[in-house]
């Protein structure tokens, strides 16, 4: 894409994209004119009197009528004619028929608060999901409350001795409070809040989760008084802005007009250069997604698409909220409550290594569930009337475990659930259902490591608060999100989210959430890099960057925290460059009994590393196998909104409008020329509303 088609681009950010997409079109009829201010008329003369922009303008006007706004044609010959002789019709009939895969989208609340009838032969029929994480609770939630199975008729087949997946909160025995990592949701999680209107309130009486999870964020919303800090504490005082060169604009421009089919196995260097990776955008960005340099740009561009309304919350994290508890007790724990009052049964201990398909031309059918238990091989054999979800693949797996003494190395503790190798024997079996080793082949390149604090000492806490301005032990938003250590060699970033984050701590304890993208590196303060630190080492190297003084940091880490390493060798697989298919999706086609769940399945529109995409992926493979006669949220649709795209262009230059941006002389001519065109009209009054256009 060359640099004046992306300094096009600018322009119709701002509503002058008509104006220079036509003057684009006519450059090109025109080339052999390209340097010359002259052109032919419609008499074939010379027409010098005329500026560029006019003329622009003039072709513009040749194919809009000023007065009706009716678009004109060359050729438009007999109306009555054209109208018989054509086979086009005017509907809507068909709008919301179902697709290949058994559902369709809709938006709106018409569709949301309708409850679908029973499919027909439900009772009959039975399922297995393998896997316990979000996305597998989802699909046994939906299959009882809208597919209206049996709760005996589902089969949960789980591999640890635990639910939850990646969404865990854990307070173990021996090691102490452990959170692998967290979860940031927004408003228009649609297919979430849909699930969880209906899961009831493990606290509060005639409540749902979705209830508590509203008035609390309501209450108490959510934002960040420190995103970063720089030389050991001290506010970065970046004030909320991005920080992006003319040039680190365009080359973010550039990437969001790219076809994601330019996008297959490309990376975000390949698009960017240090104009983004030193700004502090890209300090933001990074921090809060956990994106590296080399992962896809196309998972860049899709999340910058999909959340673009939240791009004046990225600094400060006032688009966010959270839940009261750790993502366990907060999320999974009332579904299981949920699921066991409907009776659906639970298999832990339960590896499942294989599930065997009849493939016969496109047909796709399950045959047979491979798995361990107790040591043990067995199969289960399906029927016509068995359906299966697979969840296929895990950010998650194969955690490694350390402890305040001990790194996460070596001989430490390992969970494993299996679900690598079992999506590449199944995907062995027919291209369709994807293409494991794109994500998990390369730990290097995906791998992270978080840690979690506990410490109830005065003096740390001191330190910590002189950081967030918040009481730390209130009960409400400590830190808001993040706060991330400019200047660490590890790009450490640490979170307190509300107190106690465990419903069993003590009052006077505070659990603080850690991690470092940069694992390799040696640390500011221990000397050694991240991924070959005990507990309290990384709590020390922590410290440092809280600004404890040096001569205190050791004792205050050895003595007065607990901390648990874990190093998440697959925690961003879902970032490694890919191209279509590498992902199957939730319904292959030709699949008549089996769908994938999570974030390893492919669904359209939406970004993995967010809740809402497991629970998307599930609703989509629970209405598709069941035949459930409802739409499936539309993933929310803010990309095609042009006051969020209007305003997004003005956050990202730090409130400059993005009309001030200097341009080539051609089509700063073409953008005044237009400005002219919409001045009185509702355009103008939209490019101003969102700081497009000064008042006056």
């Amino acid at each position: 894409m060359n640099k004046k088609i992306i300094k096009t681009a600018s322009v119709i950010a701002v509503g002058a994209g008509a104006a220079a997409l036509y003057k684009a079109k006519f450059a090109k009829d025109n080339d052999s004119d390209s340097g010359s201010c002259g052109c032919k008329n419609s008499n074939g003369k010379d027409d010098d009197k005329k500026s560029m922009s006019d003329r622009v303008i003039e072709k513009w006007c040749q194919y809009v009528d000023d007065s009706d706004g009716k678009i004109k044609s060359k050729n438009r010959g007999n109306a009555k004619d054209n109208y018989e002789k054509s086979d086009y019709q005017n509907t809507e009939r068909g709008k919301y028929d179902k697709n290949s895969k058994g559902i369709y989208y809709a938006s709106g609340n018409y569709e949301a608060f309708a409850r679908p009838k029973k499919p027909v032969g439900i009772e009959e029929k039975s399922a297995y999901i393998v896997g316990s994480g979000l996305g597998a609770l989802a699909a046994a939630c939906f299959l009882v409350r809208d597919a209206k199975m049996p709760g005996e008729n589902i089969h949960i087949l789980e591999a640890l001795d635990i639910a939850g997946g990646a969404c865990d909160g854990i307070n173990d025995a021996s090691r102490g409070y452990i959170m692998r990592g967290g979860r940031e949701m927004e408003d228009h999680f649609e297919c979430l809040w849909d699930l969880f209107r209906s899961i009831p309130s493990l606290e509060n009486k005639d409540e749902s989760v979705l209830d508590e999870f509203y008035y609390l964020n309501k209450e108490d919303p959510n934002y960040s008084l420190c995103r970063v800090t720089t030389d050991r504490g001290k506010d970065a005082e970046l004030g909320g802005k991005f920080g992006l060169s003319r040039k680190g604009c365009m080359e973010i421009m550039r990437l969001f007009f790219t076809s994601d089919e330019q996008l297959y196995d490309k990376k975000i260097e390949d698009f960017f250069d240090d104009e983004v990776f030193d700004s502090n955008f890209w300090l933001y960005w990074r921090t809060m997604f956990a994106f590296q340099n080399w992962h896809s740009a196309l998972e860049m561009k899709l999340y910058f698409k999909r959340f673009i309304h939240h791009i004046a919350g990225l600094p400060d994290f006032s688009a966010l909220k959270f839940t009261r508890y750790n993502q366990y007790e907060s999320l999974i724990m009332p579904m299981l409550k949920y699921l066991e009052n409907a009776g659906v049964s639970f298999k832990f201990n339960t590896e499942v290594t294989n599930v065997i398909f009849d493939i016969d031309g496109k047909k796709k059918t399950a045959k047979t569930i491979e798995c361990v238990v107790a040591g043990k091989n067995e199969e289960i054999k399906l029927t016509d009337n068995d359906l299966v979800f697979i969840t296929n693949g895990s950010c998650t797996e194969s955690t490694i475990y350390g402890d305040h003494e001990h790194a996460p190395t070596g001989s430490a503790k390992i969970r494993k659930s299996g679900c690598w190798s079992l999506w590449k024997n199944i995907a062995r079996q027919d291209m369709a259902f994807g293409n494991p080793e794109k994500f998990c082949s390369d730990v290097e390149k995906s791998k992270w490591e978080s840690a979690t604090i506990t410490t109830s000492d005065e003096k740390i806490i001191s330190y910590i608060e002189k950081i967030c301005k918040r009481d730390s032990r209130s009960g409400k938003v400590v830190t808001g999100g993040i706060v991330s250590c400019k200047d660490s060699s590890w790009l450490l970033s640490w979170t307190i989210n509300r107190q106690g984050q465990f419903k069993k701590q003590k009052k006077d304890e505070v659990c603080i959430w850690v991690y470092g993208l940069f694992t390799d590196a040696v640390g500011d303060y221990i000397r050694k890099p991240m991924k070959d630190c005990c507990g309290w080492e990384i709590a020390a190297e922590w410290l440092y960057h809280l600004g404890v003084p040096v001569n205190e940091i050791d004792e205050l880490a050895k003595e007065h925290t607990n901390c648990i390493p874990t190093m998440l060798p697959y925690i961003t697989a879902f970032f490694m460059p890919r191209r279509k298919g590498d992902r199957p999706d939730v319904i292959p086609d030709g699949s008549v009994n089996a769908a994938f769940l999570g974030q390893f399945a492919e669904t359209p529109r939406d970004t993995i590393f967010t809740t809402e995409y497991s629970v998307r992926t599930a609703m989509e493979a629970v209405y598709g196998l069941c035949g459930v006669d409802r739409a499936v949220p539309e993933v929310w649709g803010s990309t095609y909104d042009i006051r969020e795209l209007v305003e997004s262009s003005v956050r990202l230059m730090d409130g400059k409008s993005p009309l001030d941006m200097e341009l080539p002389k051609p089509l700063n001519m073409v953008k005044n020329a237009v400005l002219k065109k919409i001045k009185g009209t509702d355009i103008e009054k939209l490019l101003k509303e969102h700081g497009v256009l000064n008042e006056g």
